[in-house]
């Protein structure tokens, strides 16, 4: 009697300690500008630091100490960290939270398993435990990169418009800064995800950091192609001279083509994509009702044998 109270009470805290760290990675406020000078602050006081995580900085700092100890852990940090930048999540405490969150999943996880194969045989405690174990460890990985093929579409599908209104701006005679700055304001309601990294290379490059690379970080945080070729020009339109506002005007005539031509593929693809579900869900439901009242009627028809009757 005693075992499944504590089962329930470690998966009631086990869940709570989940809802409490999704709450926190999603709700948390954010302020480039402070995380930025807090950057550069930290820059200019750099010291030969050890590839660990540091311990000091509280509990979650604390828990991304300990999985960078494990071989592979801090290789394992960076790319979950880039998985979440890539996906629009950049607050300080999100790689902590998520790997929080990761491990409660995987714990709750095992947890309900266990306690619905408490009284079955090893063979099926031994499946269940395996299906507990895939599941609760992939399952966290395939949202968040859900997440991020989501904001990336976002980005991509937002960044033809945005582009043609900064060349738009900078022809009215404005500066980069505040013809992006501009853009931001315009777009926030319509294109939300673009505005905010657009205003992010703003209030980095205010904060004292070379324009060069602040859109070199643009590119690592998104990991767009598009964006990538957009910073490159502006960089180079800066460096060289020549007018960002005609080139912006190409660049986004050039946006929209690959805009088309990515959503000609997707149609081409949504043919091949409607045969599985025709072939095994709608064909037999359509010979089912075509087939099954001829044969019946056959059946019946030949209920008295077959021949002339005596």
């Amino acid at each position: 009697m005693l075992e499944p109270i504590v089962i329930f009470l470690l998966l009631f805290t086990a869940i709570g300690a989940g809802l409490w760290s999704a709450w926190r990675l999603l709700t948390e406020g954010e302020n480039p500008l402070e995380e930025r000078l807090e950057e550069l602050q930290s820059q200019a006081m750099a010291t030969p630091a050890s590839p660990r995580r540091r311990r000091s900085g509280g509990l979650l700092n604390t828990v991304l100490y300990v999985i960078s100890l494990a071989p592979g852990g801090e290789d394992w940090l960076r790319s979950t960290e880039a998985h979440l930048n890539h996906a629009g999540i950049r607050r300080r405490s999100a790689l902590a939270v998520y790997c929080v969150f990761h491990a409660l999943f995987f714990a709750v996880g095992i947890g309900v398993m266990l306690y619905l194969q408490w009284n079955n045989p090893l063979s099926n405690k031994i499946g269940g435990l395996t299906g507990a174990f895939l599941f609760g460890w992939l399952a966290p990985k395939q949202v968040l990169y859900r997440l991020e093929r989501r904001y990336r579409r976002r980005l991509q599908e937002a960044l033809p418009d945005t582009v043609d209104l900064l060349g738009i701006v900078l022809g009215t005679g404005l500066a980069l800064d505040q013809a992006m700055l501009r853009v931001s304001d315009e777009m926030r309601f319509l294109y939300p995800e673009l505005s905010e990294e657009f205003a992010t290379v703003v209030m980095q490059v205010k904060a004292g950091g070379e324009r060069s690379k602040a859109f070199q970080q643009l590119v690592r945080r998104t990991g767009i192609e598009d964006i990538k070729s957009l910073a490159a020009m502006i960089v180079q339109s800066e460096r060289f001279g020549t007018s960002l506002a005609q080139a912006l005007k190409v660049y986004a005539d050039a946006l929209r083509t690959r805009r088309r031509l990515r959503a000609e593929a997707a149609v081409g693809k949504a043919g091949i994509k409607m045969l599985f579900p025709i072939v095994l869900f709608i064909l037999p439901a359509l010979f089912v009702v075509t087939l099954v009242p001829g044969v019946l009627s056959v059946l019946r028809d030949l209920r008295g044998g077959i021949g002339p009757s005596r």
